[in-house]
C-alpha cells in the first residue's frame, strides 16, 4: 500500500544546544584545544541519543500475556487528510480511509511477529496439501461459525459470514482486473515452464473453501491470506451498475449506520473533513482469556487534524490519547514536567521512504525517459544523495542510513548486501562522464544533445520532513550542476499520478516495508499495477527486469530455506544495483500516549495492540 510518511510512526530530534555547549566548554579551556576531531564530534553526538533514549520507556510487545482489561473508554486519534471513502475497494489506494474500512472486516489469519507464527483469525482453521507428483498445493481454509454482517442502523439483523463473501471477493473484486485491486497479481503464480498461471479458489461448503496453486510456494499463508467484505451488497451493485457500481458504494456522505461490519468496529458516525467515530461491535467473536468481550476500547474518535504542530497541541492539552513525535519534538517533551503521559522508544522503523525515477514512455518526455532508464544515470543520482547530512540535519542524529533492500525484520535480510553507490560526488560525475554528461562552461551538467540535467521531484506536501529531505537533496546536486525542482503536492493527487497518470518525474513515497521477501509483488514484478516506474508492463522491458521476475517465482516456491536464501541474496543485489528506487534512512521512532490507559506495548513490529489496551479506573 502507498504511503505518505504522516502515515508512519513519527521521526525524532536530537537537540543540538547540548553538544554546542560542550563544545564551547572544550574550547573554553585554554588554547590547546583549538578544534574538535569527528570522532569526538561523533562520540559527543552518541551520548546525546543515549541520553535521550534513556529518559524514554521502551516497552515492545512480546510473548508474555497482557493484563486482564476491562471494557469503556473512548480513544481519540487523528487522520493529518480527511477520508476519501468508506468503500474497502477504493480505499485500497488510499491508507487513511483504509485504516478506517479495515476496522469493517477481518483477515482470515493474523502473524505473531514475536512468536514468528501464523494463526487463524477470521478463519477457524486451515490445513496445506502438497502434491508432490504434480508439483501443486491446496490451503483449505474454514471459517468461525460466529462471524455475522450487522449494522448500527438495524442491530437485530444478522447475515451469515460464508465462503461466499470470500469467494465473492476474490474473483470477483480483487480478480475482476477493472478495480485494479493491490492484490490482483497476487492472484497468479509463474509456473517453472514461464507461464503465468492463476490460484483458483473454490467453495466446499458454507463455511469451506479451497485454494488452488498451480504450483508449489513457500508460505502459502501470506499469499492466501485475505480480509473481504459483503457480497450480498456488493454484489448487487455489480450486477445493476457494473465496475462503476462497485466503486460508488459507500462514499463518506452515506449514512454509516447502514455499513455492515464483521470487524471490531462499526463506523457510528462521519462529519465530513471533521471527525469519524467508530463503536464497538458487540457482535465480534473475539474474547479474552477470561471471556472477556474484546478489544476491549469502546469508541474511537478520529478527528481530522492537517497540522502536526495543531495534533501536538492537542496531546499536550489532553484533547488527544497519542502522538507519534517528530525531530523537533522529542527534547521538550520529555523534559517536560510536569507531565500526563509516557514517551516510549519503538526502535529504528522497520522500512524507509524512496525515491524513483519515471521510466515510463506512456507520459513522460523522451530526454527524462533516456535518462532515467540508465542504470547508470540512477547509479549517479545515488552517489550525490548524502545520507548523513539527512540523518544529520533532518532527523537530528537519530535515524541511521538504509542501505539494504530486505527491512532488518526480514528473514532473508543480510547484513553483507548493502547499496554500493553512496555519498560520493566525485563518482557521481564519473559515472555522467560514462553516459556523455558533464558539466558546461558555466558548470551545469548537460547531456549529449545539450539539454540541461534538471528534472522535478514529486513529495507529499502533508508532511515536512519529505519536504526537508528533498532540499537537502536538491542543495547536494545543485552542488554538481544539477537542478532538483522540489514539488510539494497532496498524497492522492501523487496516487493518481502514479497509477493513471504516468506524468511524473521522480517521487519520494513508501510502499511500505518487506517484512517477508514475497511482500510487493505488485510493485517489485514488472507486470505489477505499483511497479511505479514502469507499470503493467506485459513482459519485462529490461534483461534485470526479467531476471528479478524469474528470481521472485523460484522463491516464491522455494520451500528449503537454504536454497532460499542464495536466491533472496541474488535479487537484493540486482535491486540495489540496477536502482530503480533509492533508499533514504531508517529513522528511530518515538511515541507518546497518556497515562490513563494501560496495557500499553510499543514498537515497531506492530506494538501497541488496541485489542488489549484499556482504560484505568480514574
Amino acid at each position: 500500500m502507498l504511503m505518505h510518511r504522516s502515515q508512519q510512526l513519527k521521526r525524532l530530534p536530537l537537540p543540538l544546544l547540548p553538544l554546542f555547549a560542550a563544545l564551547a566548554f572544550l574550547a573554553a579551556c585554554g588554547p590547546r584545544v583549538t578544534q574538535i576531531s569527528e570522532d569526538q564530534l561523533t562520540f559527543l553526538k552518541k551520548q546525546q541519543e543515549d541520553s535521550l533514549i534513556q529518559k524514554t520507556v521502551y516497552r515492545p510487545g512480546s510473548k508474555d500475556p497482557y493484563e486482564k482489561g476491562k471494557s469503556g473508554g473512548t480513544w481519540r486519534n487523528n487522520l493529518t487528510n480527511e477520508l476519501k471513502t468508506f468503500n474497502p475497494v477504493v480505499a485500497v489506494y488510499d491508507a487513511e480511509s483504509a485504516g478506517i474500512t479495515d476496522n469493517l472486516s477481518s483477515y482470515l489469519l493474523d502473524y505473531d511477529p514475536y512468536k514468528k507464527q501464523w494463526k487463524p483469525l477470521a478463519a477457524s482453521s486451515y490445513e496445506v496439501f502438497v502434491n508432490e507428483a504434480s508439483g501443486t498445493m491446496d490451503v483449505i481454509f474454514t471459517l468461525r461459525d460466529d462471524l455475522y454482517w450487522t449494522t448500527l442502523a438495524d442491530p437485530s439483523k444478522k447475515v451469515k459470514v460464508t465462503s461466499d463473501d470470500v469467494v465473492f471477493w476474490y474473483n470477483q473484486i480483487v480478480g475482476d482486473p477493472a478495480f485494479q485491486h493491490s492484490g490482483y497479481a497476487g492472484q497468479f503464480v509463474q509456473t517453472p515452464d514461464g507461464k503465468k498461471k492463476h490460484i483458483d479458489m473454490e467453495k466446499i461448503d458454507e463455511r469451506r473453501f479451497a485454494l488452488h496453486y498451480p504450483r508449489v510456494v513457500a508460505m502459502p499463508e501470506l499469499s492466501s491470506n485475505m480480509n473481504f467484505g459483503p457480497r450480498y451488497i456488493f454484489e448487487d451493485a455489480k450486477k445493476k451498475g457494473g465496475v462503476e457500481g462497485v466503486l460508488n458504494l459507500w462514499t463518506v456522505n452515506t449514512d454509516p449506520r447502514t455499513i455492515p461490519s464483521m470487524g471490531p468496529y462499526f463506523i457510528e458516525s462521519n462529519k465530513p473533513g471533521v471527525q469519524v467515530t467508530l463503536a464497538r461491535n458487540l457482535n465480534y467473536w473475539r474474547t479474552d482469556d477470561y471471556g472477556q468481550k474484546m478489544p476491549y476500547i469502546q469508541k474511537y474518535e478520529t478527528k481530522i487534524i492537517p497540522s502536526r504542530d495543531t495534533e501536538k497541541l492537542k496531546f499536550l492539552a489532553g484533547e488527544l490519547d497519542g502522538y507519534g513525535l517528530r525531530p523537533e519534538d522529542l527534547d521538550d517533551m520529555i523534559m517536560k514536567k510536569p507531565r500526563d503521559y509516557t514517551v516510549f522508544y519503538n526502535g529504528p522503523s522497520l522500512g524507509a521512504a524512496f525515491i524513483s525515477w519515471n521510466q515510463n514512455p506512456r507520459n513522460l518526455g523522451p530526454t527524462f525517459v533516456k535518462w532515467f532508464s540508465n542504470t547508470t544515470f540512477r547509479q549517479a543520482m545515488s552517489c550525490f544523495f548524502n545520507r548523513d547530512r539527512v540523518v544529520r540535519e533532518v532527523y537530528r542524529g537519530l535515524a541511521e542510513p538504509d542501505l539494504s533492500f530486505f527491512a532488518k525484520a526480514n528473514p532473508y535480510y543480510e547484513p553483507s548486501i548493502k547499496q554500493q553507490f553512496t555519498y560520493d560526488p566525485d563518482r557521481g560525475k564519473q559515472l555522467l562522464t560514462q553516459i556523455g554528461i558533464k558539466p558546461n562552461s558555466a558548470g551545469l551538467m548537460q547531456d549529449s544533445d545539450g539539454n540541461p540535467i534538471s528534472y522535478d521531484l514529486t513529495v507529499p506536501v502533508e508532511n515536512n520532513l519529505d519536504i526537508d529531505i528533498a532540499t537537502v537533496y536538491a542543495d547536494e546536486l545543485k552542488k554538481v550542476g544539477i537542478k532538483l525542482n522540489v514539488r510539494p503536492i497532496q498524497f492522492q493527487k501523487i496516487v493518481e499520478s502514479l497509477t493513471k497518470g504516468y506524468d511524473w518525474q521522480s517521487i519520494m513515497i513508501s510502499v511500505g516495508s518487506n517484512y517477508f521477501p514475497t511482500q510487493g509483488d505488485n510493485v517489485w514484478l514488472s507486470s505489477g499495477n505499483l511497479h511505479l516506474w514502469n507499470p503493467l508492463q506485459p513482459k519485462p522491458a529490461t534483461a534485470w527486469e526479467a531476471e528479478v521476475d524469474a528470481l521472485y517465482w523460484q522463491g516464491y516456491s522455494e520451500r528449503d530455506t537454504t536454497k532460499a536464501k542464495k536466491i533472496w541474496d541474488r535479487y537484493q543485489r540486482i535491486l540495489l544495483d540496477q536502482m530503480p528506487v533509492m533508499y533514504m534512512v531508517y529513522p528511530l521512532s518515538f511515541s507518546a500516549y497518556l497515562d490513563n490507559w494501560a496495557n500499553i506495548r510499543s514498537d515497531t513490529l506492530g506494538a501497541p495492540d488496541f485489542n488489549y489496551v484499556y482504560l484505568k479506573a480514574r
